[in-house]
């Protein structure tokens, strides 16, 4: 039985448009504007899949005025990637996305500062096993996610999603923003994802982006500067046409870009169910006021569960975040910069150092104010930086362990670039680029999982980490030995002792220690004891202790 299926496209400036599509034999059915601003027709449909597109006269400033041209509908949720096509679904007399049926909903999720993030691309993540399968799909991310529970990570932040050209890219150019990027496996594909994360008690962040958007976007075509800026703001920082978050219509009483893109984070959420948004080139779209309204739109969209909004702000700034910031967290870019240059050996300068260990002495009011990262998708694996440095095997691998000790004990959400866990070495690079899961049989690679696994647990597990307590009570510059502690007012404690010099400090004395008694070193599994408040402990180069109480 066929139903009265309604199609609408908003474009208010302009003359004229027509829908198109498998159900008319591509012939025009015409279109009503109203005075809202958008075109409507129905057309009486069965339950099926179709295809179809909008023909609208264009207002666009780099076409005839007037031209008609054919676009793919700006709110579609699957686009056909050879041809190009919407796509539509009728069941039961209703359009639907999928017939996803979710399982996981009632599962509890853990609060923002208890996280533990692990950021991923989609087609990377899997394919580089050891055996010829390609993989790469949203359905292999599923078959791994056993191995991020052993790793103990409780939150996925993925690459964008959303449907963008051709079969491989980072996806930072979307095209269609409702739609999800059919080489991954589609709309049902990323559902499962969630979901079964959500069975596993794993929260997922999609990475968004608001900034701007690929050249061929329907948006671009319908009214280019209805939507965005005419021209980029800072051409030397351009990815595609930039969204104009300050343009407002007084006619509708609406701001356009804001709309378009309130509609779309509300529909990944809603559809979707995610659980915190990373937004791409926050500095670039600097306008805090429609941050805080997404920001806003979100956490009703979400209702009662978490949602967690992390700005990427490079440079990182305070005002981004905090009581008056419209954000939840940012990226915590000068910890990553520090810590690697002090692994590395490159400097030592104790106030940087204690700047990105303690976020406070920067200006952050909150743990979850910050996520800090020893590396992500922008930059190299750290073992790469190690080895411009001619620094390899043992030696390096020691480093690596060094920095992320300090990673899971600084004050913020640490967040794990794939592979870095287990030494994956690679540059960085934007042509596929699978991560080396063979890495694994090697002793140093399956130390250094080990080693993250442990101190993964004492993140999740000891409440002294989750908060914004931190205290230096050693520093000496001499011999490049800094040490902390963090606490909470329930007698969680943990001190971490890091040598950052190439020499083996034997029979080290760390006086100030905050308690005397028996201690646990976390790393290496033993007790000491502390008298006098002073530790003596032997401290092997590039290494920390991670003592708890």
């Amino acid at each position: 039985m066929a139903n009265n299926i309604e199609f609408q496209l908003f474009a208010p400036y302009n003359q004229g448009a027509a829908l198109i599509g498998s159900f008319s034999d591509w012939e025009e059915i015409p279109m009503k504007k109203g005075d809202d601003g958008y075109f409507r027709t129905q057309v009486a449909l069965e339950d099926g899949e179709y295809h179809y597109k909008f023909r609208v006269q264009s207002r666009s400033w780099f076409l005839e005025p007037d031209a008609w041209v054919d676009i793919v509908d700006p709110y579609a949720t699957d686009v056909d990637s050879p041809t190009q096509n919407g796509v539509v679904r009728i069941k039961d007399g209703q359009i639907i996305v999928d017939t996803y049926v979710w399982q996981n909903d009632d599962k509890p999720l853990p609060p923002d500062h208890e996280l533990v993030i692990y950021e991923m691309h989609i087609s990377d993540f899997s394919g580089g096993e050891d055996d010829p399968l390609e993989r790469g799909k949203f359905r292999h991310v599923i078959e791994k996610l056993d191995y991020l529970c052993d790793l103990g990570v409780n939150a996925i932040e993925i690459m964008p999603v959303k449907e963008y050209p051709g079969d491989y890219s980072w996806g930072y150019n979307p095209r269609y923003f409702c739609a999800v990027e059919s080489s991954y496996g589609g709309s049902d594909g990323l559902k499962r994802l969630i979901d079964e994360c959500h069975g596993r008690g794993i929260r997922v962040i999609l990475d968004g982006v608001y900034n701007h958007s690929e050249a061929s976007c329907p948006l671009t075509q319908i009214d280019h500067d209805y939507w965005y800026h005419h021209e980029p703001r800072d051409p030397d920082n351009n990815w595609g046409p930039e969204f104009n978050y300050e343009h407002y219509d007084d006619n509708l009483d609406t701001y356009p870009a804001r709309k378009f893109i309130g509609d779309v984070v509300r529909f990944w959420i809603e559809e979707y169910h995610i659980d915190g948004i990373r937004y791409d080139a926050a500095r670039q779209m600097a306008n805090y006021d429609f941050m805080h309204w997404i920001v806003q739109e979100t956490k009703q969209a979400a209702g009662s569960k978490p949602f967690y909004n992390i700005a990427e702000h490079i440079p990182e700034t305070t005002s981004i975040t905090g009581l008056e910031g419209p954000m939840d967290g940012c990226w915590h870019e000068s910890f990553y910069h520090c810590v690697l240059a002090h692994i590395c050996g490159d400097t030592f300068d104790l106030e940087p150092l204690k700047d990105a260990i303690d976020g406070k002495r920067q200006g952050f009011l909150g743990a979850t104010n910050l996520v800090n990262y020893l590396t992500n998708h922008d930059h190299n694996h750290v073992l790469a930086e190690l080895a411009d440095r001619d620094i390899f095997d043992e030696a390096a691998f020691k480093r690596v362990k060094l920095g992320a000790a300090l990673l899971m004990t600084a004050m913020g959400v640490p967040l794990i670039w794939m592979g870095e866990e287990f030494g994956e070495y690679k540059y960085k690079s934007i042509e596929p680029s699978k991560i080396e899961w063979p890495l694994l049989a090697n002793d140093l690679n399956q130390g250094l999982l080990n080693y993250y696994k442990g101190l993964l647990h004492l993140r999740k597990t000891n409440q002294a980490l989750y908060g914004e307590n931190v205290e230096f009570f050693h520093e000496n510059p001499e011999s490049r030995v800094l040490a902390y502690t963090r606490w909470n007012d329930e007698g969680s404690r943990v001190v971490v002792v890091a040598n950052f010099s190439d020499q083996f400090l034997a029979g080290y004395a760390v006086p100030n220690f905050p308690a005397d008694g028996t201690w646990h070193e976390w790393t290496g599994d033993y007790d000491v004891e502390v008298g006098d408040r002073t530790l003596m402990t032997d401290l092997p180069e590039y290494e920390a202790k991670v003592f708890v109480w």
